[in-house]
């Protein structure tokens, strides 16, 4: 039995390449390469015969080799192996393209599994390069459940399955089980090692099912023992007592009037904060939906309290934003609005952070810098950060750090499913704004491919004409980085396109952003989009969350394919923001009927939630916002929009009076493509 934390090098076939290329797909250890689990499997259990196996699709035919394999040199660089194979129901010619070794492997006579497409023409039937075995050899690729993952460059599908399979048996037996034995008998749990053998190589589709449950339970207990212990901490910490005030008046003197849901959300942020510890509470709303006049009417409740706010914006533009949105909401209120971020100069932070010290503000508005070591505050009472998943958990807790046992909210524009939100931000009580505004401009979204080229240039020319502006977004920052498939070439990136663009438009100012540039100067090219002096904004995702620009009414996303629907309405979201009417445009050129199907639930909606829901039910819960800054494992095995259940389950078996959780563990990763069978067969617990 090998250590579980030996590594992958030390496999027979794996040398400082290979080793490197597993490092890229996070597998340092054995542990790691047992844990990586398959993408998706096929199915190749049934065999058939040869007249009957249907044309262009994977099958397993069991057939004589007729004839010796002969060697054909087509011209230099391509050489053929062709023979023909038969059995009772007919014959396939068989070819292989620059394999030379299989004529010294196959010879007539031999009994051969054989797995690939068959093509018809007339009578005749043929495979290219199908996957072999002689029958009386030990199954491998025929006759099975093949696991396909996930691979880089300098790896292959058989390298790593090779590599897993040697994993398994060197340390199977040393793989921990994390879940107590009282837990896996009360709900039907397979033992650790059966499930990391049939995650991989399942027997049947019975035993798949059967491991599944057991890993997926096992993540989900895990995350919900993680989740239980912050939010026992959480209870038993005492906070400030804010005193609870009628907000009547705070409404009757806004511009507007708040809708039932952000009413909803101050009333339940309110009652947190008046009810003697410390609140903890997570306002999710869609892009536009109010989360700012939230945070305001709680800082004028801290104010009314005595008591001090600090609100925390991820970058120096939309800290900015915030400052000026907040100051019109709440100086009508005699409220004293200050402003601290790391683009101001050293005197105007020493002024800053003097008045902060004295008490000269109610509020402050600011960057990280709002947590700097020489930054002290008077009675701060409350901490807002806005996007959180934007910060890490030290820059949060240092911010907290500043008052005594100060009240948190945290905001999100990311709308995301209810059962996702309380998994992953289970140690904070959630708000949700799920109600628009009157007068909020609708996107209209099209999902077109590169034969509209010219078309969309036509409608910039149009558009900018008429003064709006246009921001363009693209997967890569540059052309020369790495590539996850060969499909990926033909990604743009950000870089390049905006020199395209600029050739294309040189009467237009054409400006580039993404997330390699320094703060500064990103914030700088920012600014000079929000001013109107560029006219078409090239960029990353860099601008998911970003400041607002109601002049920019035309959004166009190029390889649309590669984002996720939430990422695509974040990104739809950055216009329409203003009186103009507004489009977003989806460009791809990829044919498959999934993307298809999932572009044209963008056309059809703009609600936030039901996007949501729908990319969590195709993906699995995916990088909503960024999970792993939150400091809860990752979601590898569970797919939160199939295995509700489960996971109801897991949190019951963690709820008082049940099994003591696990000390920590590590989960395994998303066999997102895995065919489940209906029912997970709970009753046998395979030893």
């Amino acid at each position: 039995m090998t250590d579980l934390t030996t590594s992958v090098q030390k496999l027979k076939g794996i040398g400082e390449k290979k080793a490197l290329a597993f490092e890229k797909l996070g597998v340092f250890s054995l542990y790691d390469l047992v844990s990586y689990f398959p993408a998706r499997y096929e199915d190749r259990t049934n065999f058939c015969p040869i007249a009957a196996a249907p044309e262009g699709e994977g099958v397993c035919i069991r057939a004589l080799v007729a004839d010796m394999p002969r060697l054909v040199r087509v011209r230099r660089g391509m050489e053929l192996v062709k023979f023909r194979a038969v059995d009772e129901s007919g014959s396939v010619d068989i070819t292989y393209f620059n394999q030379n070794y299989v004529k010294d492997y196959l010879s007539r006579g031999d009994s051969v599994c054989f797995y690939g497409k068959i093509e018809r023409n007339g009578s005749r039937a043929s495979m290219v390069n199908p996957a072999y075995e002689k029958e009386d050899k030990p199954r491998g690729v025929t006759g099975c459940i093949l696991p396909v993952y996930r691979m880089k460059a300098a790896l292959n599908q058989r390298t790593i399955r090779d590599a897993v399979r040697q994993g398994l048996n060197l340390c199977g037996e040393a793989l921990p089980d994390l879940l107590p034995a009282e837990i896996r008998a009360r709900n039907g749990l397979a033992q650790a090692r059966y499930a990391y053998e049939n995650i991989h190589y399942p027997s049947d589709f019975d035993a798949l099912a059967i491991a599944r449950r057991r890993l997926v339970f096992e993540e989900l207990f895990v995350l919900a023992c993680a989740l239980g212990t912050m939010r026992a901490e959480r209870a038993r910490e005492s906070g400030l007592r804010i005193t609870l005030r009628d907000f009547e008046p705070f409404y009757a003197a806004l511009p507007f009037t708040p809708t039932d849901a952000q009413k909803r959300a101050i009333a339940e942020a309110a009652a947190d904060m008046s009810g003697g510890y410390v609140m903890n509470r997570l306002v999710q709303g869609d892009v536009g939906s109010g989360k700012t006049l939230v945070a305001a009417a709680l800082c004028w409740l801290c104010r009314e309290s005595g008591y001090v706010s600090a609100f925390m914006a991820p970058t120096e533009i939309l800290a900015e934003q915030h400052y000026q949105t907040l100051s019109g909401l709440l100086a009508p209120f005699g409220m004293r609005i200050g402003r601290l971020t790391g683009a101001m100069s050293a005197k105007e932070k020493r002024e800053a952070k003097a008045a902060i010290a004295a008490g000269d503000y109610d509020l402050v508005v600011g960057t990280h810098a709002l947590f700097s070591e020489d930054v002290v505050y008077g009675r701060l009472g409350l901490i807002i950060t806005d996007e959180q998943h934007r910060f890490g958990v030290k820059q949060r807790s240092a911010l907290i750090g500043k008052g005594e046992k100060p009240h948190v909210l945290v905001m999100s524009a990311t709308p995301i499913p209810r059962t996702l939100a309380l998994m992953i931000y289970g140690d904070l009580d959630v708000s949700i704004i799920d109600e628009l505004p009157p007068g909020r401009q609708k996107v209209d979204t099209f999902a077109v491919d590169e034969s509209y080229r010219t078309r969309l240039n036509g409608f910039i020319r149009k558009l900018v004409g008429e003064g709006r502006q246009v921001f363009v977004v693209c997967p890569k920052v540059e052309d020369d980085e790495d590539e996850e498939t060969p499909g990926d070439k033909k990604l743009k990136s950000a870089e390049e396109h905006a020199k395209e663009l600029a050739r294309e438009f040189p009467e237009l100012s054409v400006g580039c952003v993404h997330g390699r540039m320094k703060p500064k100067d990103k914030d700088a090219a920012m600014a000079a989009f929000v001013r109107g002096e560029i006219d078409i904004l090239v960029a990353t995702t860099v601008i998911e969350v970003g400041v607002d620009v109601p002049n920019a009414a035309l959004m166009i996303i190029e390889n649309a394919e590669r984002f996720g629907l939430s990422q695509l309405h974040q990104l739809r979201g950055r216009v329409g923001r203003g009186q103009h009417k507004s489009w977003c445009i989806l460009v791809s050129d990829n044919k498959g009927e999934e993307v298809k199907a999932r572009l044209s639930i963008m056309s059809k909606t703009n609600n936030g939630f039901e996007i949501s829901e729908e990319d969590l039910r195709l993906r699995g819960p995916g990088d909503f916002f960024g999970s792993r800054q939150h400091g809860l494992p990752e979601m590898h095995v569970a797919d939160l929009g199939a295995d509700t259940q489960i996971m109801k389950t897991a949190q019951h078996e963690d709820s008082p009076g049940r099994g003591q959780g696990p000390a920590g563990g590590r989960s395994a990763a998303h066999p997102a493509g895995a065919r489940r069978p209906a029912q997970a067969h709970r009753d046998a617990v395979p030893e």
